[in-house]
């Protein structure tokens, strides 16, 4: 059994400042000691996706500024990996944007656990295996800990991609929480009101393009959904700044949470669809939480999932800017009118993400093309580009 401070404290030695997920029982003296710390960052999330495709935007973020290398640990019960199966096969694998998993290992075999771990348990090291991320078991003894982590850190340096550390039962001494609430979780007494704007609806192209003039180059950083979403932004201008995500449906916004909170020099802009935001609404209560004032949630809302069809959300009965609003937003604005956006970027002066939907006309240009830049290119173009700076 080690000291939670023996790890966390070799871990910042590595660099691994940020870490963000669910808890579990296991993981208790952890969280306990890095929310003592204000030098260390904890992320609560809604589920172990979003935990994943947050610390995948830490990674995005580089060091900055000349600083070190900056790493990120993602935490989670292995019933979990359910929930992070997608960012883990899609988003973190496809762009090789590495991190440091800890999972731990409810229900392992020869072990008397509850029930709903009976298959879980014996299952986990083939999921980690299946998604193709290595592991080892969580370090019990004070003198293995660093070894461990300078093999996860060496397989991270040179794939690009997740390492795992799967933890047993009694692994970690208890440590207990001394402080109360949540660092870094913003406290709005006065939830923003709604704005609303009607006019004619507008394209997605039309919107997509005011976007672009809003977002300059050498401040702005803009992370497009899957789907037509990326597919046009990249027709209209492929620019440095812009990346676009393929799969890892719903995890542009934690993922822009963590860009925006590791990079406070940088503008962030989540580029959303409806049906996207649909699959991972957890994630509005967490960036209401935490999200900083430069952040910024478009969503483009034309109530159908189009690129697989046109099949119809459920959004025209979800008002978006409401729930922002109830999140804890700093700003919430609504409406079919393209003058929404601009709004949105002009509102500096708020304490907190902004967050603005519009409602698009569906209809794609019919010769839409894919990008032809590799999604590992297109993430390190735009390293390149905010390492830079």
């Amino acid at each position: 059994m080690i000291e939670a401070a023996q790890f966390v404290e070799a871990a910042r030695e590595r660099g691994f400042d940020w870490y963000a997920g669910v808890p579990c029982s296991f993981l208790t003296p952890f969280i306990n000691y890095v929310l003592q710390d204000d030098s260390l960052h904890y992320v609560s999330a809604a589920n172990e996706g979003d935990a994943v495709a947050l610390i995948a935007g830490v990674a995005l973020g580089g060091a900055g500024n000349g600083k070190a290398k900056r790493r990120g640990i993602a935490m989670m019960q292995n019933s979990g990996l359910g929930n992070a199966v997608s960012p883990l096969t899609s988003l973190t694998w496809t762009f090789r944007l590495p991190q440091l998993l800890i999972v731990t290992w409810r229900g392992q075999p020869g072990v008397h656990d509850e029930p709903q771990h009976a298959l879980m348990g014996p299952i986990t090291p083939q999921m980690l295996e299946t998604m193709e991320i290595p592991w080892e078991l969580f370090p019990t003894e004070a003198g293995e800990i660093g070894p461990a982590l300078d093999r996860a850190t060496d397989y991270m340096d040179r794939t690009g991609r997740p390492y795992a550390l799967v933890m047993q039962k009694g692994s970690v001494a208890p440590y207990e929480l001394k402080k109360t609430g949540l660092s870094g979780v913003r406290v709005n007494a006065h939830p923003a009101s709604v704005q609303r704007y009607e006019c004619e609806r507008a394209t997605r192209h039309d919107a997509l393009r005011k976007v672009i003039a809003n977002t300059p180059k050498d401040a702005t950083v803009v992370l497009a959904s899957t789907g037509f979403c990326g597919r046009e932004l990249y027709a209209i201008d492929d620019r440095a700044n812009q990346l676009y995500l393929v799969g890892s449906m719903g995890c542009v916004t934690p993922m822009a949470l963590g860009l925006a909170l590791s990079r406070p020099d940088l503008t962030v802009v989540a580029l959303d669809g409806d049906g996207a935001a649909l699959m991972r609404m957890g994630a509005f209560a967490t960036l209401g939480a935490y999200g900083p004032s430069n952040l910024v949630h478009l969503l483009l809302d034309n109530g159908a999932h189009e690129s697989t069809g046109g099949q119809a959300t459920v959004s025209r009965e979800v008002d978006f800017a409401s729930i922002a609003s109830a999140c804890g937003y700093a700003l919430a604005l609504d409406g079919n009118d393209i003058g929404v956006i601009d709004r949105l970027f002009e509102a500096k002066d708020v304490d907190g993400a902004r967050f603005a939907r519009l409602s698009i006309r569906t209809g794609t240009p019919a010769d839409l093309p894919r990008p032809k830049i590799t999604p590992e290119d297109v993430r390190a173009r735009l390293q390149q580009h905010i390492g830079g700076r």
